[in-house]
């Protein structure tokens, strides 16, 4: 991997416009699956095989919405020869629909409005996520430049997960916790998302989208994509690790309440696993120039999975330094689970486009983000059944029960054994991806 030649290298501007958007989406990736769990379980009694069903099924929702969009994006593109459209519908629905998830009114069957708030946030989520990840694609041709933009987006995404999840939980607390609190916390993020988002829609007009002047329908579409190897490859290892993560972060309130012993850890825990990311990038970036992509990748998939298997013994001890350490190390091997398939999956669109002839950024990028939906939105899910099987009581925070000694000890393995069991079954996708796209090249 080379250095782009300057004449093609973005102005840094650009870059941080482009990045500013991964500060919403990664707000909306990290709170729903960290907070929303365990609000409909803690703070509104609801149980928890139905907090998970009201977790998922919008998020089904959204995985059968993205493909959908990605062709529409496509034909605005088409039309237009931008993508801001779908942008700016998603960027004003998406912090309204996000803080009426949490602002539950005191008459209302909870998990119907809570699931029902959710349902549009997803949808909104869809309008700009599909478009936005189909512009690295167009922003630059060089492989080393799409790295580099890519690089800026994971630290911005970085920056986004690390305010949502250390901030909200103190919003909560600061507001005086509970449902006003929750309340308050909704508000306050959804702010800050609609700042960031905004920003990255109006910073990205600029970039001119070329999709072809003939478009393919998303079945269509879906089938041409079908004999790309390589994306199919690397989307499979990326959902599996987004699913790891997602049941990882559902779990961490409640190992912070019922195995730690304090709530308020949940915001530290959450900034140890996501704070060393931002450095962790750059580091990733050069080991990935060096040694290459997929061998990076691969390191960092296994690093992640025993960091998760380490904690077992650590949090069953109630070793508060051995659990934050080992969080922090999942969490530098976390920055190159985000950087690296992304910095991948231009490539896949790129050399797609050299085998049909058709070049459909915004089709693979619904498919892409629907996988990764799908992945997101089954990791609190899985926690959800976890929780159910062993034998939780969902109970309000004014009335706590005492949990069955099996309910801690599932909650313990579905934060750490669990996520660890995923990456592991990541790692075969991984190589198939490395192997694909090297038979690619090798026929191109």
């Amino acid at each position: 991997m080379t250095t782009a030649p300057a004449s093609e290298r973005l102005a840094r501007r650009r870059l941080l416009g482009y990045g500013a958007g991964s500060v919403g989406t990664g707000v909306f990736s990290a709170v729903p699956g960290l907070l929303l769990l365990y609000y409909l379980t803690d703070m509104l009694g609801v149980p928890a095989a139905a907090a998970g069903a009201v977790l998922v099924a919008p998020k089904i929702w959204d995985v059968l919405l993205n493909p959908l969009v990605g062709a529409a994006s496509d034909r605005e593109a088409v039309r237009t020869g931008r993508r801001t459209r779908l942008l700016l519908t998603g960027a004003a629905a998406l912090p309204v629909a996000f803080a009426s998830m949490f602002a539950v009114p005191d008459a209302a069957p909870g998990a119907l409005w809570a699931g029902a708030a959710f349902l549009v946030a997803a949808t909104a989520f869809a309008c700009f996520q599909v478009p936005y990840v189909a512009l690295p694609a167009e922003m630059s041709a060089s492989r080393a430049e799409r790295t580099r933009i890519m690089s800026w987006r994971v630290v911005c995404l970085t920056v986004g997960i690390l305010v949502a999840g250390g901030l909200a939980p103190a919003v909560v607390d600061l507001a005086g916790g509970g449902r006003p609190g929750y309340a308050v916390m909704g508000v306050t993020i959804g702010a800050v998302m609609a700042a960031a988002l905004v920003t990255a829609t109006l910073a990205t007009r600029w970039v001119t989208s070329r999709p072809g002047p003939r478009q393919l329908g998303p079945v269509a579409a879906f089938r041409m994509a079908r004999g790309n190897a390589p994306f199919f490859a690397l989307l499979a290892a990326f959902v599996t690790q987004a699913l790891g993560v997602a049941v990882m972060l559902a779990g961490a309130p409640y190992v912070a309440s019922y195995r730690l012993g304090d709530y308020g850890l949940t915001s530290v825990m959450f900034v140890c696993l996501v704070a060393p990311s931002m450095p962790a990038v750059p580091l990733w970036a050069r080991l990935a120039r060096t040694h290459g992509p997929v061998h990076c990748y691969l390191a960092a998939t296994l690093g992640f999975g025993l960091a998760a298997l380490a904690l077992v013994p650590a949090i069953a001890a109630r070793s508060l330094v051995a659990t934050l350490a080992l969080t922090a190390l999942a969490g530098a091997c976390y920055a190159g689970l985000q950087l690296l398939p992304l910095s991948l999956l231009p490539d896949t669109v790129h050399a797609d486009t050299a085998r049909t002839g058709h070049a459909q950024a915004g089709a693979f990028t619904g498919l892409w983000t629907a996988g990764e939906t799908a992945g997101l939105a089954l990791g609190p899910g899985l926690f959800a059944l976890v929780l159910a099987v062993s034998g939780f009581v969902s109970a309000p925070v004014e009335a706590p029960v005492a949990q069955p000694p099996a309910a801690l000890t599932g909650l313990l393995a579905g934060f750490t054994a669990l996520p660890a069991a995923l990456m592991l079954l990541s790692l075969p996708f991984v190589i198939r991806y490395g192997r694909a796209a090297l038979n690619h090249e090798e026929n191109a």
